[in-house]
């Protein structure tokens, strides 16, 4: 493999190297190009996932920063689906809220979040690869936008309810497929493809192509990187394997009992039936596999309690 201009891919550099002070411009140009909005990160704080781990090549990335206008920004890279992935975003932001925030304080300390996900892995259908969603309250019959009086620094002001609540953006980096033409474009194709144009001049990328060059790791930086892309390699094989697998089986099952029963209800119990064949079949996979029981709940959905009896059966 050619590593020549070969750029350290955004999850291991996050996990790694952006924390540095040094390196914040890589994090700003991303997070102030995806936002439209110029942002200053002032520091990196702790987050539970900021430590290293046996299953790191499993885990979500995650970076929590701070910037100069005090609102909190959530970035993760999450390398594999999870079937409650909505809910647990919501989680981190209400988290990260409530950890900044002291008892006794007064609501107006409560801090603006963004949640930002760049995913690599699918999660449903949609045809763009970025998606935006904001906490807005329209009038059902006009569709006017309300506006909430608050108190900042003794005066009396409008605000909007977006200006408040989370903001969440979705990242599809592998549905991602043109030619770049916007500064977001070349972000994406340096999260995918790990290219940026030799004459960028896209916030954040001029820095990666000083800071993250593969050539530049030490050897046993590099030992350790290359083992970390192998891993996501087999992770994806191993997890797509068990997927079609299942599948296959619990849709093949389904498909026979519904025929046997030759009734409506037959057919339906037959589908939830297969469906349910398919998800044992693809946490079978999984133990056989070597994974650990919370990374099979979390591709599944299965219980503790379920994954064990199915180990107990393997």
């Amino acid at each position: 493999m050619a590593h020549e201009n070969t750029y350290i891919r955004f999850d291991w550099a996050m996990k790694h190297m952006l924390r540095d002070k040094s390196n914040f411009g890589i994090l700003e140009g991303f997070i102030s190009v995806l936002l439209g909005d110029e942002v200053k990160i002032v520091e990196i704080l702790e987050s539970e996932s900021n430590q290293d781990s046996d299953t790191d090549k499993f885990n979500r990335v995650d970076i929590k920063a701070k910037n100069s206008k005090g609102h909190l920004i959530i970035v993760e890279v999450q390398l594999t689906r999870q079937l409650y992935y909505l809910q647990r975003i919501l989680y981190g932001t209400c988290k990260a809220i409530t950890e900044h925030i002291n008892i006794g304080d007064k609501y107006d300390q409560v801090k603006k979040v963004y949640s930002i996900s760049i995913l690599y892995c699918d999660y449903g259908q949609g045809d763009d690869y970025v998606y935006h969603g904001m906490t807005t309250f329209k009038g059902i019959h006009t569709g006017g936008e309300l506006q909430v009086n608050t108190k900042e620094e003794g005066v009396i002001v409008p605000r909007l309810p977006r200006e408040v609540f989370p903001e969440y953006y979705l990242v599809r980096v592998n549905v991602y497929d043109k030619i770049p033409e916007t500064p977001l474009d070349e972000w994406m194709t340096y999260l995918k493809e790990g290219k940026i144009k030799e004459n960028t001049r896209t916030p954040g990328l001029q820095e990666v192509k000083k800071k993250l060059q593969y050539l530049s790791m030490t050897p046993k930086e590099r030992r350790a990187y290359d083992a970390h892309m192998d891993n996501i390699m087999v992770q994806n094989d191993v997890l797509d394997t068990a997927r079609d697998e299942g599948r296959a089986e619990g849709l093949e099952e389904g498909r026979a009992e519904g025929r046997a029963e030759g009734r409506a209800e037959g057919r339906a119990e037959g589908r939830a039936e297969g469906r349910a064949e398919g998800i044992a079949n693809v946490a079978k996979n999984m133990i056989a596999a070597g994974m650990n029981d919370e990374m099979i709940s979390t591709v599944t959905g299965l219980s503790p309690a379920e994954i064990a009896s199915l180990r107990q059966n393997a």
